[in-house]
């Protein structure tokens, strides 16, 4: 019998902290948030690969999406259970070779694999944050992650990748800090949520908070089995199903049952049994309120909010960006890339990646986006 799912799957001070490095931010001085309020004393935990040249020229930014984290390259092993995210793409002779670059991946403000977030102690209560904390932004991740560029003394990245919540971030970069990137790669994202993804998350969030065993957020002190999964659990489902196309999960999965389960019978569908096992395999490695922050932060995305719109900000950019989308993506269509694309520039296509893998096309179609990656970084 598997162990009981804890309360939280997030990384706590004193647990093994594997390959992550940590950088504290805004000590001197709080961080104001863009959605009102401030936060100090953040703790940023990323990972490195590859050595920085004594010039520092030449850096790569790599960023995540809504449930990875800083190990996007490397194997399992203690203080990471599961291998890189990113392994097949990142490495020694690999589209972002680790012989060449110096690459960087944290994790994100808001996060729970070491990095602030809602699992983190708020010093004023010496508790865990939980629901209290603040609102947070893809535009106030970015400008935090400057501030981890600033401490490892990078005034320019040679280049910036991401994919999906990633792509958000990495938008929010080109506009805000145009001087600091030489080139860019965006992939599956687009340049504000749109009705329909904030539709799909908000769902998600009612999901965990409808779990009794939510409390509120303050579920932190639970003992194993009692903390918000199945809510959690539930909401990964319904975002396993909008990463995936409905051709994929039938070549996958058609209406076959899982083992010897009878549907008739009370049994499983193969595919049921697919969403029951992501669930759980979420829900011990995250957090629910940071499931909740993380979705709602990619809701409130708009490149053009208080820059007069999406035209007027992406008109600030100044670096070369490649752009790419996934042909079957239905939560982020090709539309959103051609979008960005219409307003930079530098950018003359929009490269589509041939796939049935929906969204998650950007983490399983590696040599696409490795063949795209690496004539980018050429």
């Amino acid at each position: 019998m598997a162990d009981p799912i804890p309360a939280t799957g997030a990384w706590r001070p004193g647990d093994e902290p594997g390959r992550r490095q940590f950088a504290s931010l805004f000590s001197s001085r709080p961080h104001v948030l863009e959605a009102g309020g401030q936060i100090e004393n953040i703790t940023i935990a990323y990972e490195t690969w590859g050595t920085l040249a004594p010039d520092r020229s030449n850096a790569v930014l790599v960023l995540h999406a809504l449930t990875g984290d800083s190990h996007a390259a490397g194997p399992s092993e203690l203080g990471h259970p599961h291998d890189g995210w990113w392994s097949e793409v990142i490495g020694p002779g690999k589209a972002i070779d680790t012989d060449r670059f110096y690459v960087v991946c944290p994790n994100v403000f808001g996060g729970c694999q070491g990095t602030t977030g809602p699992s983190s102690i708020d010093p004023r209560t010496d508790k865990p944050f939980g629901a209290s904390f603040p609102i947070v932004t893809v535009r106030d991740q970015a400008v935090i992650e400057s501030a981890l560029a600033d401490s490892l003394g990078i005034t320019e990245w040679s280049a910036l990748i991401g994919g999906s919540m990633g792509g958000q971030r990495a938008l929010e970069w080109l506009v805000s800090f145009p001087d600091r990137i030489k080139r860019a790669v965006l992939i599956a994202c687009g340049a504000t949520a749109t009705a329909e993804e904030i539709a799909l998350s908000s769902i998600q969030i009612r999901a965990i908070e409808a779990d009794p065993r939510w409390r509120g957020g303050d579920y932190y002190d639970a003992a194993p089995g009692d903390g918000p999964h199945s809510g959690l659990s539930i909401a990964r489902g319904m975002g396993n199903i909008s990463y995936r196309s409905e051709i994929e999960l039938d070549a996958r999965f058609g209406r076959g049952h899982q083992g010897d389960e009878s549907p008739l019978e009370g049994g499983r569908y193969a595919v049921e049994s697919y969403l029951d096992y992501h669930g759980e395999k979420l829900a011990r490695r995250f957090d629910a309120n940071t499931y909740i922050t993380l979705s709602r932060a990619m809701n409130h995305h708009d490149v053009g909010r208080g820059r007069g719109g999406v035209a007027a900000a992406l008109a600030r950019v100044t670096a070369e960006v490649t752009i790419a989308g996934i042909t079957s993506d239905w939560l982020y269509p090709l539309r959103l890339q051609h979008e960005i694309a219409s307003h930079l520039a530098q950018v003359s296509e929009v490269i589509e990646i041939e796939s049935i893998a929906g969204h998650d096309g950007f983490l399983v179609e590696h040599d696409a986006v490795s063949a795209l990656i690496s004539k980018a970084l050429a």
